[in-house]
């Protein structure tokens, strides 16, 4: 039995899309009626990192685990791994981020980050460290202003990311998950080239056939637009990621997704190329 938390998350359902139809699924929930488009085969079962007991039986009689947690604080990787320890599974694939390699990266979200992974190292249960890159689908975010402005705003636009597509990180997930080799490794996920954001509306204009602006925001625009949904250590935390993407430090390029999965990672044409419905302008 394989237990996804996470499965409503963008990488969370492709890998649940792509499991094996003869590998037996659990996905956890922290609500099961909120979570549409479960495949039929697949268990649902409600579960919070901060309910023990929910925990317990959300992971009886589960030997491997997909692990995604939101909380900077720690606590839910803490309780999820001392639960997962006590049912007796064997393998967790803990979604991590590329930034925990990075030395100048000393923010909440890559703190929280090296703990969880330490912790999880520590456990004695078998592990695999997923570490991707900004997802593609990121840009989802400028959908409404396209659609209504034909603009794009974004911090830094010519910063470049070797963002990578959920698919190519959910790909590798179920390799993880599901195959041997894989314990003890830690894997860097990115795209196949690094891209700006500005790039990224130059060409999400060319695929639409309209053209787009873009607008760079001062820093203190991008701080005003996270603080309206997020709290302040969060907000700091993604503005310092910002400028370390400014001064190069998301530029490089693996090709782990190859690696693992013996597939090309998608470029981000190919990905905005599969969700270019998202972006088409209101037209009147």
């Amino acid at each position: 039995m394989i237990l996804v938390t996470g499965a409503t998350g963008t990488v969370g359902r492709e890998l649940v899309r792509l499991l094996p139809a003869d590998v037996p699924v659990r996905i956890m929930v922290r609500d099961p009626a909120k979570a549409p488009g479960v495949p039929s085969a697949a268990e649902t079962v409600a579960g919070d990192f901060a309910d023990p007991r929910s925990l317990a039986r959300a992971l009886a009689g589960v030997r491997t685990a997909f692990l995604v947690t939101t909380d900077p604080s720690g606590e839910h990787d803490a309780r999820f791994v001392g639960a997962a320890r006590t049912a007796g599974v064997r393998r967790v694939v803990k979604l991590s981020a590329a930034a925990v390699l990075d030395p100048e990266a000393d923010d909440l979200i890559t703190r929280w980050q090296r703990a969880s992974e330490e912790l999880l190292r520590a456990s004695g249960l078998e592990w695999t460290l997923l570490r991707p890159r900004a997802f593609m689908s990121n840009s989802l975010s400028w959908a409404a202003s396209i659609r209504s402005e034909r603009t794009v705003r974004a911090l830094y636009g010519t910063s470049a990311n070797a963002c990578v597509d959920p698919r190519d990180v959910a790909a590798v997930a179920v390799r993880a998950l599901t195959g041997q080799g894989h314990a003890g490794r830690a894997y860097t996920l990115t795209g196949p080239e690094a891209v700006t954001a500005a790039g990224q509306t130059d060409l999400l204009g060319r695929l639409l056939g309209i053209p787009l602006r873009f607008e760079e925001l001062t820093p203190d625009a991008a701080r005003a637009g996270l603080s309206r949904r997020c709290p302040e250590p969060v907000v700091e935390a993604l503005l310092a990621s910002a400028r370390r993407q400014r001064a190069g430090a998301k530029a490089g390029v693996e090709d782990t997704v190859r690696t693992v999965t013996g597939c090309p990672a998608r470029s981000f044409r190919q990905w905005a190329e599969d969700h270019l419905e998202a972006f088409a302008p209101v037209t009147v």
